[in-house]
């Protein structure tokens, strides 16, 4: 191959990093991977659109050697030890002012540490979430880059390049200091989740309806072309159709109910009780895949405890729209959580993720892709520092339209024993927050009482503390 100095570098040619490198190549970028695996590297040239520069190596010294300066590399391995091992085995071969970029799902934690780390080796490393699946990684993802600004400005233009546009817009933009894109990335994966979650609620409230899985098609695939229409909705809705190749049945119905995880959603409530910032969308998804592991368990529980006598008797065209509002109900709650988290940690760890650009770079390419991002947008527009977005009143009227019948589904979920928690969560956290006066007053009286711990007064300032039962 004639090219000797290339633009790009990849460490890790598995699917996620052979196509994103494929994609820069499509874009007019020189690019070269680095991979032990000799299959993989040989896959990556195999798979190179005719006329592109790509080019497969198994030394990862080679592959440095290769790039041009200010050199330009991204590591895709497993996130926690191997990332600090790839970086070990890079220091000795780079030179100040490189650029370093974790493009896995790395805790932000660890970001803010590598930044620090190699900043003082002169090295410039960034965090950037990618999110968008084998299919846009090679085709166009949404790209959440945060760390060292002018290390992204190196970079910007094959970022740019490669992402996913929106009316002409790419989806990617600089989402702020140190660790946060890999914070943006996390709290993305957070909403994922419980989206995902209040979609299964609603699969379960209609086929308690009688629907089959040619019924729950048509449905979401309505549902698709209306006001909730999303990735997740659309591919939900080809899911209901897909053939087992084992056995004349559909797929959906021979799959285990036990839902895996990578950790994500985790990291997600957890670091939102760091800062504190209430997710219990997020933390029901969570809690929700771990029942489900609990399987032996559930069993023993469905014969042991009786399901409750209710049925439901609602006509089922008028169902089939309640639990539409519920569910779009639940995921704006899911989305106004997020982004509460993502304003909060802005603030408490000097983050400074602007929320417009998220909301922006989320619209398309990644897996909580929404037509409600184009009304987040909106309301960011007219208030960039929006503590919640359920406090713009184009979200509230929304809001109020799928209210009533959320109310409704939940009722009727109570009543026949079906498992809505996701739903559920979300219509408490709203009841909690548009509460002027919570009774929490009782909780502050309460650890008075047993521990001292002081409690404030509605009519004058101070802390108070008394001798309770005296």
């Amino acid at each position: 191959m004639a090219q000797s100095v290339f633009d790009f570098g990849m460490i890790g040619l598995g699917v996620m990093g052979r196509n994103l490198l494929l994609n820069m190549a499509d874009h007019g970028f020189s690019v070269i991977g680095f991979d032990k695996d000799s299959t993989k590297t040989g896959a990556l040239e195999s798979a190179a659109t005719a006329g592109t520069t790509v080019k497969g190596v198994a030394e990862l010294a080679t592959m440095v050697q290769l790039l041009e300066r200010p050199r330009k590399l991204m590591m895709l391995v497993p996130a926690g030890q191997p990332v600090d091992d790839v970086i070990e085995s890079l220091i000795p071969l780079l030179e100040k002012g490189d650029v370093v970029i974790d493009g896995g799902n790395s805790h932000y934690t660890d970001t803010l540490r590598r930044v620090k780390y190699l900043r003082e080796k002169g090295i410039h490393f960034m965090g950037i979430g990618v999110s968008g699946g084998e299919k846009g990684a090679r085709t166009g993802p949404s790209i959440m880059p945060g760390g060292d600004k002018e290390a992204y400005e190196k970079v910007k233009p094959m970022l740019e390049a490669i992402s996913a546009k929106v009316n002409g817009e790419p989806c990617v933009a600089y989402l702020g200091r140190e660790g946060a894109g890999h914070y943006v990335k996390m709290v993305h994966n957070g909403i994922e989740y419980s989206i995902m979650q209040l979609i299964s609620e609603a699969y379960a409230l209609l086929k308690q309806a009688g629907l089959d899985n040619d019924q729950l098609h048509k449905v979401f695939k309505t549902w698709n072309e209306g006001d909730l229409q999303s990735f997740l909705i659309e591919i939900t809705a080809d899911i209901f159709l897909q053939k087992d190749d084992k056995t004349s049945a559909r797929l959906l119905d021979v799959i285990s109910d036990k839902a895996g995880s990578k950790g994500t959603g985790k990291w997600t409530s957890q670091d939102a009780m760091e800062l504190p910032v209430a997710v219990p969308v997020i933390d029901t998804a969570v809690a929700l895949r771990t029942i489900s592991a609990y399987k032996d368990e559930r069993v023993q529980a469905a014969a042991l405890y009786k399901s409750p006598a209710a049925q439901l008797n609602t006509p089922v065209d008028t169902w089939i729209q309640q639990v539409h509002d519920a569910l779009h109900f639940g995921i704006i709650i899911s989305y106004a959580q997020g982004l509460a988290m993502l304003h909060q940690a802005s603030k408490e760890l000097q983050m400074e993720i602007p929320l417009p650009e998220a909301v922006k770079v989320w619209r398309g390419g990644c897996i909580i892709r929404s037509t409600l991002l184009e009304v987040y947008t909106q309301a960011y527009k007219a208030a960039p520092e929006l503590p919640n977005i359920l406090l713009d009143k184009n979200i509230a009227a929304l809001v109020e339209s799928a209210i009533t019948n959320t109310r409704t589904v939940v009722a009727q979920a109570a009543q026949t024993g079906t498992a809505a928690a996701g739903i559920m969560s979300a219509l408490a956290y709203f009841d909690a927050y548009r509460t002027e006066r919570m009774p929490t007053n009782l909780v502050q009286a309460q650890r008075d009482y047993f521990g001292a711990h002081t409690y404030q007064r509605i009519d004058v300032p101070g802390s108070f503390h008394t001798v309770w039962g005296e």
